[in-house]
Parts: C-alpha cells; structure tokens; sequence
C-alpha cells in the first residue's frame, strides 16, 4: 500500500528519488496520514494541505543542515513521517510517544519547538543570522500558517528581517486563501518568473547600471512595484523589505520544486507565498475543515460521526466546561446589553460560536493576537462596556503585560474566562496551563476563582461579570463531575469557600476541580474537606478556623506549586502567626509531557491514592 513511502526513512531516501516520482509519494503519504490519525486522533485537516509542501522543502533543502522551523507546529505529521519517525506515528501524542509539535529534543530535523504561534520568522531569522556570523551558506526557512500571520511578533520579525542581510526564507501556507484570490497558471509563471536566476540578475544588473543616475534607479524601482503591485498581492511584504513571490499553488509539486529550487540560491529576505487547501485529498475533511481540525479516533472510510457527547444529546451527558461556559456567555448576553465576548482566533475552541451566531455585533475575533485582545478589552472597558475574553490559559501567558499594564492598574471590569487551566493531556506541555494561578494571583486588584465543578463554573462566571474590577475564572478542558447545572444565576460572596465534609486531624483545602479527588481521598482517612473557590482573595476567616481544628493542613491544586495556592495558604498562615504543618500538593517543577489526563493527575500524586498516601506520610504521630 505505502511501497514507495516506506523506503523513505530519511530525507536523504527523498532526495534520491526521481522528480517524478514524488507526485506518488504524495498520495501514499496523504492517505498514511488519514490512516494513521484516524487510530490516534491529532490534527488532520491542516497536515492534510502540507503533503506536497513538505515533500518539496525537504526535497529542495539540505535539511537538517539547512534549517526548517514550523510555525504552528500541528501541521508538521508529513515532516515528522519523513524525518523517521514513521513507524512512531502509532503513539502520536501518547505518554512515551511522539509529540504532536516540533520538539528539538525529539529529532535533529525539528530545529525550533513550537506549539503557540508566529515565532517562526523570529527563530528563523536568528538561525540565518548565526549563520551569516558562522560564515556558513546553510539556510534558514520559516513556514508560517496564515492565521499565525496575525500575531503581532510575526510582524515585529518581519520587520526586522527586512532591515538585515540574511538569507531567509518565509514561506507563507496560506491555508485558507485569506489573503489572496485562487491561483491559477498566470500567478504560477509569475512566480517561476520572478524567482528565476534571469529575473534575479537582471535586477542586480539594473541597479548597478542605475546607481549613477538616482532618479532612474528611484523611478525603476518604483515601476517595477507597481507591476507587480498589480499582479500580486505582495507589497505588504516589498515594504517589509522581503522580495516576494507568489502566490504559488501549494499542491503543484513543479512549481513549488522550480521555485523553491531558485530561492534557495537567492540573497537575503525572500518570501513565498503558497496557497494550499486544508483537508486536501479527504472529502470529508475538505468540506468541513474545521470539524477534522483536531480530531479523535474516527473510522476512516465513514468520517466522523455524531455522538451524545457531541451533540449534547442522551441520559447522563456531561458537558464540557467549554459548553458551560459557552451556554453561561449566551445567557448572560441577554440580560446585560454591555456585554461584549473576545477571543484570539479560538471561536470552537473556547465555545464561543453560538454567541458569535446570535450576538454577531457583540463577538469580536481578533486573531492570534493576544495581547491586543487585552488591550482591546480594556479599551472597550474605559468607555462603559463588560469585556469578557475567552482565553486558554498557555495563550494569557502571552499578554501578561497587558494584563497587568492596560487592566490591572487601571483596575478595569475585564473577564478572563481561562479554559484549559491545568493538565491537558494529549496536547503536552506547550499547551498545559499550568502557571495561571501562580501568575494571576501576584496582580494588584485581580480575583482569581476556581470553580470545582460544571455549576459553580456558570455561578462564579456570574459572579465575576458583576465585579467591577479584574477577574478571573479558571477551569480545565474536558467533562466535568456530572452536576446539576442550575439555570438560575447567583453571585457567590467574594472570598468565601465551603466546608464540603467534616473530618478528623487533617484539613484538605482544595482549589478548583481537585475537590472530587480530595472528597474520595478524604473518606479513606475521614479528612475534613473545604472548597475553597477562589484563590484570590483567600477565605482566611476558614483557614484560621480549620487550623485551629486540625492538626495538619493540606492545600490541593492542579497547577505549579511554586507561587500556586498552596503558597497562598502558607503566606495567609505566615502573616496571621498560626503554626500549623501544612503539606502542599500541586504539579512538580518540571514540563509534564502529553498522555492521558487521568494517567498525568496520577504520575503527580494528584488522584484519590496520591492524595491519601501523601497525606498519611505526613500525618503527625
């Protein structure tokens, strides 16, 4: 089935291969893709348009000498098959197995790790320059998503870039034909044209011959960017300083080869803009992008199907916080007018479509563009409305400045609606949110809230949205315990958590979801229980309470125990002179790779048993 694929074990096997066989090799690779993530889950549609891209760059580029740095790094799997790690693809994602990003420790050919976007031109651009001060001719290239073309830092790169003399090389997938028209053979030519050797020294020539006469050599350039200007859509990048070419369509392989083959031997900043189509080659996939974005396992002949999870549907379904969230924003939208709902490019991911439906002129997608969504947020702040961003927790790490700079100080009325707080499981460390209490609960005039289960998540998000002040509401991906959610909306009191069993000797204070590990944990060693709800400001009248009853405290949360809630506890104690052991649980100092969830919570002492056996380690004579 894969007879000419599985002689390709490195990228050195490619470029042995006879130009026309490489259109072969792409149809074995792109249905070894759907085969292969249809077993594991990962992300499909945008690895799917890549096939012929990654063939060519690999087949162009002395790799991994010449370096490549992926941008958006889930539509690296052809690079990954291609590099060696074919036969690895079984565990894609999995505990033990590969990554589903570039990881530098993984493989020489993943130069750059990523997982958040457009900080490929940036590192692209440092690898050509170190070349340059190497005296090496080893290039450097940049693959770049169009979404991650609107970060800002992708800009700041650009900019820079253009100013040095490196031989970089952007290559930009334009994956969902945002910036230009379709292409055809005009632009094709076009592209051959103006990255052909001819074109390239017939410009050198020109300017040579014109710099004794500066106002034809002004008046030359100047035509020739009108021209193009006219058949191309890339004086963006002229102005940025970039010689641009395209757009190319990205599933030609004679193009990409001809033209990436003349722009390997060009001076300085290029940029190549390549058009391809996300889903390329599976129907399903082709017409619903979005759906096989990032999938689970799924048969490949049918696709995806329909399921209770999925649909809502059938007894005993459990939503998501995402849908409770989700459902929270549309509830809470037609009561207050002020409303307004933000998100950095994540609408499906952070649950936000049926609001962008009904409340179109209230839903603001602003690209990956963290920090402005902050500072948007505030801006809309300042003049009367309530802002409320819908953010994973690894993004906010993002926009950090701007949450202090432009919110905090100015104390505005900002909802952060933080999903992914916590372990995420198959995604790894570049997407887990593990820092957010520790970093949100340092700010002047924030509240930070950790709902412990579906309900308390719409009610604390109710409780939040009336504040007029920062705040923060932090909870995980995934299901949750299966509560009942109640329709009415009531706000919480402000720094007040709950005693949700009482016990002997020990006090377990958990902080958000980890109060249904703590509950079981405590019934095997009749430990009292409290829900403490909001990290900041702490419920101290109830710590004081439960210190002078107990014998040992113990604070429970799943984010880093350095600066986390555990910390908060020990300054509360501190500040209050109560001298009490106190044992702290929480995610260990180190970057904790993808698997599954549960399996993570476990590896961390942070089930039921882990709990309990620390607990009894502790526990005075």
């Amino acid at each position: 089935m894969y007879s000419l694929l599985d002689t390709i074990n490195t990228p050195d096997d490619l470029r042995l291969l006879e130009r026309d066989r490489l259109p072969q090799l792409a149809i074995e690779l792109r249905q070894f893709l759907i085969e292969s993530v249809s077993k594991t889950g990962g992300h499909l549609s945008s690895n799917l348009g890549t096939v012929e891209l990654t063939i060519a760059l690999h087949y162009i580029f002395n790799t991994p000498d010449d370096r490549l740095v992926w941008d958006v790094g889930h539509q690296t799997y052809s690079h990954k098959i291609l590099t060696g790690r074919r036969e690895a693809m079984s565990r894609l994602r999995m505990a033990g197995g590969i990554a589903g990003f570039p990881k530098r420790d993984e493989s020489p050919y993943d130069t750059f790790g990523t997982g958040h976007s457009s900080t490929s031109i940036s590192a692209a651009l440092g690898m050509a320059v170190a070349a340059k001060l190497q005296g090496s001719e080893r290039r450097a290239v940049a693959i770049i998503g169009d979404g991650a073309m609107s970060g800002g830092m992708a800009f700041e790169a650009l900019n820079n870039a253009g100013a040095m003399d490196a031989n970089l090389l952007v290559v930009l997938n334009d994956n969902d034909m945002s910036i230009s028209r379709p292409v055809g053979a005009l632009n094709n030519y076009l592209a051959r044209l103006m990255s052909g050797r001819f074109y390239a020294a017939m410009r050198r020539g020109s300017e040579k011959m014109l710099k004794g006469m500066p106002p034809m050599l002004e008046f030359a350039k100047r035509a020739e960017e009108h021209v193009k200007g006219m058949v191309v859509p890339g004086t963006l990048f002229e102005e940025f300083g970039f010689n641009y070419i395209g757009p190319v369509d990205g599933h030609d392989l004679d193009v990409l080869l001809d033209t990436m083959s003349n722009l390997r031997h060009m001076e300085g900043p290029q940029f190549l803009h390549v058009v391809t189509q996300k889903g390329k080659g599976y129907p399903q996939a082709e017409e619903d992008c979005l759906l096989y974005h990032g999938v689970g396992k799924f048969d490949r002949v049918s696709g995806i199907t329909a399921n209770p999870a999925a649909s809502g549907a059938g007894q005993g379904f459990k939503p998501t916080y995402t849908q409770v969230f989700g459902q929270w924003l549309c509830d809470m939208a037609e009561r207050e007018e002020r409303l307004v709902g933000i998100t950095p490019a994540m609408c499906e991911g952070s649950g936000m479509a049926e609001f962008a439906e009904r409340f179109p002129a209230r839903y603001f997608d602003v690209g990956i563009a963290e920090q402005h969504a902050l500072t948007f947020a505030a801006g809309l702040a300042c003049d009367g409305y309530k802002p409320v961003v819908a953010i994973y927790s690894t993004f906010l790490q993002r926009a950090y400045d701007q949450l202090i700079h432009d919110i905090a100080i100015q104390n505005l009325p900002v909802v952060l609606a933080i999903d992914r707080g916590g372990l995420v499981g198959a995604d790894g460390a570049t997407h887990a949110g593990s820092f957010d209490l520790s970093y949100l609960r340092c700010i002047p005039n924030m509240t930070v809230m950790a709902p412990a289960d579906e309900n308390e998540c719409r009610q604390l998000l109710y409780t939040a949205f009336l504040l007029n002040t920062p705040s923060a509401v932090r909870y995980p991906r995934g299901m949750g315990a299966g509560v009942a959610i109640s329709q009415e909306m009531r706000a919480l009191p402000v720094g007040r958590g709950e005693v949700r069993r009482t016990g002997k000797r020990v006090a377990i204070l958990s902080f958000g979801t980890m109060l249904a590990p703590a509950l079981e944990a405590a019934e095997q060693i009749d430990a009292t229980v409290a829900n403490m709800r909001f990290v900041k400001p702490l419920d101290v009248e109830l710590i004081e309470r439960l210190a002078r009853e107990h014998e040992l405290l113990v604070t429970v949360e799943e984010n880093t125990l350095q600066g986390g809630a555990g910390s908060a506890v020990e300054e509360c104690l501190q500040q209050h002179g109560i001298t009490i052991p106190l044992l702290q649980l929480g995610l260990p100092d180190r970057f904790i790779e993808q698997g599954e969830h549960a399996q993570m919570l476990a590896d961390c002492g942070l089930d039921a048993k882990g709990i309990a056996v620390s607990i009894r380690s502790k526990m005075p004579e």
